[in-house]
């Protein structure tokens, strides 16, 4: 993302200079349209604005589904206990539509602009960030409708509107709601010409150039699509949001009876998964590579698409470490999450299993659920943390806004190593916020291909019992695993998928998506804590989860369906 970040400092040094400059000041001192198409770097500031605010992993929105809750009075939590309405659209995208029209008016300036004065470099280069503005403008539009979409007062399963045109001020915003079909088709359609633009990675490898470029001269192409484009989205992250595009629509909450969706998604997935060396090709080290690495590290296996690798991140240490290490505790996982990891065997968490130890649940578990939770007893680097009688700060509402609700502190995602001295100094920690990983891709391919099939249905030569098989081995559950051997039903392997879904992706924003798409967040029940009273462990209530039945579908915020009656709200809203 340097280059990103390079040019959004560019086109802010430029408007500062013009505004202070002795030529004769502008209208209101303001830079003027022209400069879109005399400044290349000024016009470029416009597709480059489409990088900024991405959905990515560290939204912890896991508040509001079944994994977690938090100790403070946050968005997330009023929405989980009964206050979210479309008056308090607390989860809304709505606001994206700005970036959407920062891409249109991109696409409006592109060809008045001197990109470079050799006449084939200048061509490619517009050709590539033509390709780029079509791809996040599908993007954003897919983060939107995956918020938005829904069955509207009408009846019919809605979309979002689909902008394509710069709007200013004197516009008609007054646009309806298409159909979901209409959404998806146009998506795809952007995503697909995307794709005949830019290549799947930015190494300017001759081989994988688009067909459009053959013919170009080597050198130029190597430096227009070469490793300084590193960062921005190619045709390996397009090709992963149209298969995630296809998954959602085959959904229980989005389907309609017609479209190959799930096809169509676990071939695209297939061929991802292949070309990253298949079933073999799983990162072995899964997300613990997040923070886990050398410093100066800049390759890792598992992330497809993420932002810059630096050392301010230790904010997201201070916000969820205990208050015995200086944190503020806010994300606490629930007793609801730790149920659902697995024992050692592989078989589902029960107290009636012959290794379950009452006054020590955590043994004989799931090795994720000691690298993903901090329970009372586990530890940060070799520092203990209980949360039961006697813990101290860390122990169960003891301080307000501090100390955990549930038992439970967060541990993944945190660089165990990182230290907040009182006098206030902090430690470096090198990490980085992922938009996209390959485990994500692989359990999507395992959903897809079992609906369609069962689970040893295969796909270009993988099966979803292959995929879950290796996850779990990687995770560390004993093998061989006679619990997934003796799996045969469409349904078990679906509910076990969904459950590595939520162990493997848990506290990094996709269970609240996956529960809507699947049709189940209104099936939430109340959130379980637990406390160790000294010798055994007490289960008690910490929060409800109230989402009506319509609440799969997110409402448009009010004000939108006020100022535009030409928008249609969903249901129940």
């Amino acid at each position: 993302m340097k280059i990103i970040i390079k040019y959004t400092f560019i086109a802010s040094i430029l408007l500062f200079c013009v505004a202070c400059s002795n030529f004769e000041p502008l209208d209101e001192n303001l830079a003027g349209d022209d400069m879109l198409t005399t400044d290349p770097a000024m016009a470029e500031g416009l597709l480059l604005n489409t990088y900024e605010s991405m959905s990515n992993q560290l939204l912890f929105n896991d508040t509001a589904t079944d994994d977690a809750v938090t100790n403070y009075l946050s968005g997330y939590r009023r929405m989980a206990t009964g206050e979210w309405n479309a008056n308090n659209a607390i989860s809304s995208r709505w606001w994206q539509y700005q970036h959407v029209l920062y891409v249109n008016e991109f696409l409006n300036v592109i060809d008045q602009v001197e990109w470079k004065y050799d006449e084939e470099t200048n061509a490619l280069i517009k050709q590539r960030m033509y390709g780029e503005a079509l791809a996040m403008r599908a993007l954003r539009h897919f983060w939107i409708l995956q918020e938005h979409a829904g069955i509207g007062a009408s009846g019919k399963l809605l979309g979002v509107p689909y902008l394509t045109e710069f709007l200013d001020k004197d516009a008609n915003f007054n646009i309806p709601r298409p159909e979901f079909e209409e959404t998806l088709e146009k998506i795809n359609t952007d995503f697909n010409e995307a794709l005949d633009y830019i290549p799947m990675d930015w190494d300017g490898d001759l081989t994988k150039q688009p067909t459009r470029y053959n013919g170009s001269d080597n050198d130029v192409y190597q430096f227009v699509f070469g490793y300084n484009m590193d960062g921005r989205i190619n045709g390996r992250i397009i090709k992963a949001f149209q298969a995630k595009l296809n998954l959602m629509a085959a959904s229980p909450a989005f389907f309609n009876g017609a479209g190959d969706y799930y096809e169509e998604a676990s071939n695209i997935l297939a061929e991802l998964l292949n070309d990253n060396g298949g079933v073999a090709g799983l990162s072995p080290s899964g997300h613990y590579n997040f923070y886990d690495f050398p410093s100066g590290t800049r390759v890792f296996p598992e992330v497809i698409w993420r932002d810059n690798v630096a050392s301010t991140y230790t904010w997201v240490e201070k916000q969820h470490f205990p208050p015995s290490l200086n944190g503020e505790g806010k994300l606490n996982p629930s007793q609801n999450l730790v149920d659902a990891f697995p024992m050692l065997d592989g078989e589902p968490f029960s107290t009636t299993h012959p290794n379950y130890n009452p006054s020590n649940p955590f043994a004989y578990r799931d090795p994720r659920l000691k690298k993903y939770i901090l329970y009372n007893g586990n530890d940060l680097d070799g520092r203990v943390i209980n949360t039961g009688v006697g813990g101290g700060a860390d122990e169960i509402d003891k301080f307000q806004f501090q100390s955990t609700r549930s038992g439970y502190y967060l541990k993944k995602l945190l660089d165990p190593t990182v230290v907040f001295s009182n006098n206030g100094n902090i430690s470096a920690s090198e990490k980085m916020n992922v938009y996209l990983r390959y485990t994500d891709l692989y359990l999507m391919f395992a959903e897809a291909a079992n609906e369609l099939g069962g689970p040893d249905y295969a796909v270009q030569g993988i099966s979803p019992r292959e995929v879950i098989g290796a996850i779990r081995s990687r995770a560390g559950i004993s093998q061989p695993d006679t619990y997934l051997a003796n799996m045969s039903s469409k349904e078990d392997m679906r509910a076990l998928i969904r459950n590595e879904r939520r162990l493997e992706l848990c506290f990094e924003g996709h269970r609240f998506f996956d529960l809507r798409r699947w049709n189940m967040l209104d099936d939430l029940t109340d959130i379980i804590g637990s406390k160790f009273n000294g010798t055994q462990y007490d289960e008690f209530t910490v929060e409800p989860r109230l989402y009506p039945d319509y609440g799969n579908y997110a409402p448009i915020p009010q004000s939108e369906i006020v100022k535009f009656n030409a928008l249609e709200q969903n249901i129940g809203w």
